[in-house]
């Protein structure tokens, strides 16, 4: 055990844990609870919302990605970045607008439904436990390879940290959190990214000119087709990828932390200029782990190729370089965590707690017992989740967290924003034709059904062919929200004006 691991991992640990003890202290409302009291500025919050996006899976996976496939692993980071222009263009001063503390507080804003209310915190809630799994399954496996320690005491470690986070201290912490650990992350960024290129002699037309026969992919290694062979379900990822990110809730939060729609705005920009410079900077990952640690070397230590940027970082900074980016990366997965804890505990707090059971009228007491009683479950369950998960394929969870996110929250976001005729029963179909034909069709993939024995859940020929099903279950989402639509009578003409009006200019008719 190494221990520059164990000292930059302490002092990680013990700065996000000073952060929660001074956040505790101004935390004492649900406003403060939920959405820091509102006081982040664009730049924090544009910060935080890259921290909270910027997952484990984007630092280690599409790294290793890259790395072992070359174009066809920054199709993810393609994907992720141009889905903050559906997010700024679209989403984001709308959902500040209209909402309050969650994504069911913007649709309740037009519809005043109990079941519209319940259907999306139930879209949340799902999205939250899938999301979460997996990334308490890296957790565990990042630090059950860098200590040597059980796979369950590594996963309890993350999941006591990120509910301490959340009850002690709310969005504030986590919000601060995730502001530290998206400078740390740029950072080391940075540097690992400047080292590669200095061995290419900072000249990028060199590098790619070398990368063409450093691995055994030869030139194809610059192409696309190594790794997504079909078309369509190519497609069918970029669609999950694209539209996702708009719909997910940890993200959709982070815009009722900033004081009105210009702030929002302005924080998405930030957002996306850093997350930006971010997934440019994983070409330089991938390509340097290719060439310098080899696929070899990579797949030996993790055959999905996860541990490529530490190891890259142990080949061009030796260990304390090493030690560096393995605890960012412990970082990375703390920030995203608490922000999945949040989003699942205020939707069953506010929503389901609050809104429909209390029917609006707890106490500031009750909805703060709530909301930690409810933080403290989302944690114990997540945590028991993984606990099982840990020989499970978890990347199929994480685009089923996109591709249910698309297909249940973005069409009924949408239409409640720009579409007059919409209704109640619209909403109601579009979550929940979303919801279950993207989980049905994953269920029936190749995710979980494959003709070679141990590649996933169950052995046999898979009913659905494609290993995402967004092309699919999107446009069922928004036929289905249609459908419901055209077949009720019920509109209402002056409360889609007044909700117009808010959506676009913050202020009640």
């Amino acid at each position: 055990m190494n221990s520059t691991v164990i000292i930059l991992f302490l002092i990680i640990v013990g700065m996000t844990l000073l952060i929660t003890y001074f956040a505790a202290k101004r935390t004492n409302t649900t406003n403060e609870f939920y959405t820091a009291g509102g006081g982040l500025t664009g730049w924090q919050n544009g910060l935080a919302i890259s921290g909270d996006y910027l997952s484990a899976a984007s630092f280690l996976g599409i790294a290793g990605a890259i790395s072992l496939y070359g174009f066809d692993g920054f199709l993810f980071s393609i994907g992720y970045l141009v889905a903050y222009l559906v997010v700024m263009f679209i989403v984001a001063e709308p959902l500040r607008n209209l909402g309050k503390y969650t994504l069911a507080d913007m649709i309740h804003a037009r519809f005043d439904a109990k079941k519209v209310r319940a259907t999306a915190a139930l879209n949340t809630i799902t999205i939250v436990i899938f999301y979460m799994i997996a990334q308490l399954v890296g957790a565990g496996a990042l630090i059950q390879l860098l200590f040597k320690i059980d796979y369950w005491i590594a996963v309890l470690i993350v999941g006591v940290m990120m509910t301490i986070y959340v009850i002690f201290g709310g969005m504030t912490a986590t919000s601060w959190v995730q502001i530290i650990k998206a400078v740390l992350l740029m950072l080391g960024t940075v540097i690992i990214s400047f080292l590669v290129l200095s061995r290419f002699h900072f000249n990028i037309l060199e590098m790619f000119t070398t990368m063409k026969s450093a691995t055994p992919l030869g030139e194809a290694y610059l192409h696309p087709g190594v790794k997504y062979t079909a078309p369509l379900d190519t497609i069918s990822l970029m669609i999950a990828l694209l539209l996702g990110t708009a719909g997910l809730p940890h993200i959709l939060m982070r815009f009722f932390t900033v004081r009105d729609a210009k702030t929002a705005r302005s924080s998405v920009i930030w957002a996306t200029w850093i997350v930006g410079i971010f997934y440019v900077m994983t070409i330089f990952l991938g390509f340097g782990a290719a060439a310098f640690v080899g696929s070899d070397a990579i797949k030996s230590s993790n055959a999905a190729g996860n541990m490529a940027a530490p190891l890259l970082a142990q080949v061009l900074g030796g260990d304390v370089l090493m030690s560096f980016v393995s605890a960012v990366a412990f970082a990375t997965i703390l920030a995203v965590v608490a922000g999945l804890v949040l989003s699942g505990a205020s939707a069953f707090a506010h929503d389901i707690f609050g809104q429909i059971i209390k029917k609006g009228k707890a106490t500031e007491k009750e909805q703060m017992r709530a909301a930690k009683y409810a933080s403290l479950g989302v944690s114990v369950l997540s945590i028991l989740l993984a606990l099982f998960a840990q020989n499970l394929n978890v990347a199929f969870l994480v685009s089923l967290a996109f591709c249910v996110a698309a297909s249940a929250n973005l069409p009924v976001i949408v239409y409640t924003i720009y579409w007059k005729r919409f209704n109640t029963t619209g909403a109601m179909t579009g979550m929940l034709s979303g919801l279950l034909s993207s989980i049905i069709l994953v269920a029936i993939s190749p995710n979980v059904i494959s003709p070679v024995e141990g590649a996933a859940f169950f052995t046999g020929d898979p009913i659905f062919p494609l290993t995402n099903p967004a092309l699919f279950s999107v446009p069922i989402g928004f036929i289905g929200a249609v459908i419901g639509t055209l077949v009720s009578s019920k509109q209402d003409a002056k409360k889609y004006a007044e909700v117009k009006v808010k959506a676009n200019t913050g202020y009640h008719l």
